[in-house]
């Protein structure tokens, strides 16, 4: 387990079959900085898709997407809220503002954090509004 406070920063390995360097990072590290090269055209306007990421940091999500947002900020901002299912319709009035062509990504803790979630995932979705979220992650045992 990795402690919060020790980065994991990308590593480059020469690949002979290529070569190029292989960029190696963690899931939450490629997800940050995927999110933050995504764009959106229409009616040749260039646009961010996924501007910026909301979220509650929990214990599901704080060691791997916390430090990956710490990590990559100037890729993708992170905007501290207080309620998931606020945050969640945040995000869909930003899409339904930017006529779909944009949205904001929402992170939650795993458990009350990821239920909350569901309210404003059903209004997005009934409504055709595209919203990004990131529950956090399972435990692996009760114990």
């Amino acid at each position: 387990m990795t402690d919060m406070h020790t980065e994991i920063a990308p590593t480059r390995v020469d690949d002979a079959r290529t070569s190029r360097a292989t960029v190696r990072l963690t899931t939450a590290q490629a997800i940050v900085r995927f999110l933050g090269r995504q764009y959106s055209v229409r009616d040749g306007r260039r646009q961010r898709l996924v501007p910026a990421m909301l979220g509650i940091f929990g214990h599901g999500n704080v060691a791997g997407l916390g430090q990956a947002l710490d990590e990559y900020q100037a890729d993708l901002p992170y905007i501290q809220g207080r309620n998931e299912q606020s945050l969640v319709h945040i995000a869909t009035g930003f899409a339904k503002a930017s006529r779909r062509t944009s949205t904001l990504a929402v992170t939650a803790s795993i458990g009350p954090g990821a239920i909350n979630m569901v309210t404003g995932a059903a209004l997005a979705t009934v409504n055709r509004f595209p919203v990004l979220l990131f529950s956090g992650d399972m435990y692996a045992t009760r114990r």
